[in-house]
């Protein structure tokens, strides 16, 4: 029988299994590993075995009853396999083998709901269970991630100490990341961007906001990028030093940093930059489509984030794209001549809408937990993504200051930090846009952005309109500008002698 002398196991051993499990190790604790296929359990080894500095702390194994002895109990074991079906599977091979008390940590990209469905069927039967979100990719997983676990307070208790080991670590002044990307040996000092999020399935709830938010980040920069070649006529390296030059400043960011050195790429199969050389069609694995559905169903008007997914839809349709681009014509591009003042335009103007898409996701969060009965901090949210996360970004600290300043903030741009910044930025904002239009140019999360903000700023809008249409044709009733909230009336329309009635 095998002898208990692992710290915390762990299953599935992909590219982000390997690097978390890699991760754990460097930080001292001993880990055992298992994976479906054994020759991938045999490959990782291997390579431990060449060039890691906590390979000692590795313990593979190809059964599973063996590995699940192997842990110091209570077990506290995390599961890295893909989301749905196949982590079912895993859990139902594992309880037999478990005691009470025991942890399982469900690290993938989960739907929510699954979360809640088996936090509640492993509660019941003993077990505890955490679901944590896992943001920065192969290198966040390997050198410190932002984790976003939800779970009982005695499940956090169990994992807790791990993650807060792993957990990409930040200034505490200024919520800049700290590097710790050399093998064996982890950052030291800091902050850990982790913390409970809130009970079942919180944390895989605020992981599919991010991503939600990930999706409209990614969008706005790639708008920018497209004004500055199409208006500005700036060749590729040419626009990656303005990108370097807005990383230095309140745009700095994960995502603001790589776009410069993609920028600089060249292509490496010939001449000219390898951006250039990109076929325009996005692809996407269905979390951004989760957070639309998400904000449509609990009627929060995530409308820049939707549209950032349905930007990447229709960036799929390249060959009838093509067709129609031969059939549907459009205005001449005009190059902008002045493009300073083009690249100071669009700066503003990423940065608004970064705002407003930052202000729908925390809405949308906010909403959730009314639905779902949790109580969330938003302020420690947004300090658990200034680092490790693919959305980290110096923004986050004004956003965490804000939520500090006031928890109850009904909407991030009503914090005064941001407030003044859309006044600031508004007219450059406006300006973007309106040469993206003049020109033809399509820039659907910069023109929603600036939809959301301008309708969220109004004291009236043409709904009331739309509400007497509903009544007219579907008695849905209306409520009165010179009555008290929740009254409601009907008219049989269009009669002009029928009377109104209160309903």
């Amino acid at each position: 029988m095998s002898q208990a002398n692992a710290d915390i196991g762990l299953i599935g051993l992909a590219v982000m299994g390997q690097n978390l499990a890699l991760n754990i190790a460097d930080h001292g604790y001993t880990i055992a590993v298992y994976n479906r296929h054994y020759q991938r359990t045999r490959e990782f080894i291997e390579h431990c075995e060449r060039t890691e500095p906590a390979r000692e702390r590795i313990l593979a194994h190809g059964d599973l009853a063996e590995f699940v002895r192997s842990i110091e109990r209570p077990r506290r074991i995390v599961l890295l396999v893909k989301a749905g079906a196949a982590t079912d599977a895993i859990i139902d091979q594992l309880v037999p083998l478990l005691d009470p008390g025991d942890l399982i940590v469900d690290g993938g990209n989960a739907h929510w709901l699954d979360t809640i469905r088996r936090e509640r069927t492993l509660a019941a039967a003993g077990f505890r269970f955490i679901g944590s979100g896992v943001s920065g990719g192969e290198v966040g997983a390997r050198f410190g991630p932002s984790l976003m676990p939800g779970g009982s307070p005695e499940a956090w208790q169990m994992l807790e100490p791990v993650w807060q080991a792993v957990a990409a670590k930040v200034d505490p002044d200024s919520g800049r990341p700290l590097d710790g990307s050399a093998p064996g040996r982890p950052v030291s000092g800091g902050v850990a961007c982790t913390a409970l999020i809130g009970p079942n399935g919180a944390g895989h709830y605020i992981k599919m906001v991010h991503n939600g938010i990930e999706y409209i980040d990614m969008q706005l920069i790639s708008e920018s990028y497209w004004l500055l070649k199409q208006l500005g006529g700036l060749e590729a390296d040419a626009i990656s030093s303005v990108f370097r030059d807005w990383n230095q400043g309140e745009l700095s960011s994960y995502l603001i940093e790589i776009t410069g050195d993609i920028l600089q790429q060249k292509d490496p199969a010939g001449d000219g930059f390898l951006v250039d050389k990109v076929l325009d069609a996005a692809g996407q694995k269905g979390t951004g489509q989760w957070t639309a559905a998400s904000a449509l169903e609990q009627g929060i008007p995530a409308n820049a984030i939707a549209e950032a997914v349905f930007a990447r839809s229709l960036s799929a349709l390249k060959e009838e794209r093509v067709a129609a681009s031969a059939v549907l014509e459009g205005p001449a591009i005009r190059r902008e001549s002045d493009t300073a003042r083009l690249v100071e335009s669009v700066r503003h103007a990423l940065y608004c809408a970064k705002i407003c898409a930052y202000a729908q996701g925390f809405q949308l969060m906010a909403e959730a937990q009314r639905t779902y009965g949790w109580r969330l901090d938003f302020a420690a949210i947004a300090r658990i993504w200034r680092g490790g996360c693919i959305i980290r970004a110096s923004f986050l600290q004004k956003i965490a200051e804000a939520y500090t300043r006031n928890a109850e903030l009904s909407n991030l741009m009503l914090d005064p930090y941001f407030r003044d910044a859309l006044q600031n930025g508004q007219s450059h904002w406006r300006d973007a846009v309106a040469l993206a239009v003049r020109n033809g140019l399509p820039v659907p999360a910069f023109g929603s952005a600036l939809a959301y903000f301008d309708g969220y700023r109004s004291a009236s809008l043409p709904a009331n309109l739309l509400q007497a249409q509903r009544d007219y044709f579907g008695a849905h009733t209306y409520e009165r500008t010179d009555r008290p909230r929740g009254s409601f009336f009907h008219l049989d329309w269009p009669v002009e002698d029928r009377r109104e009635i209160e309903s």
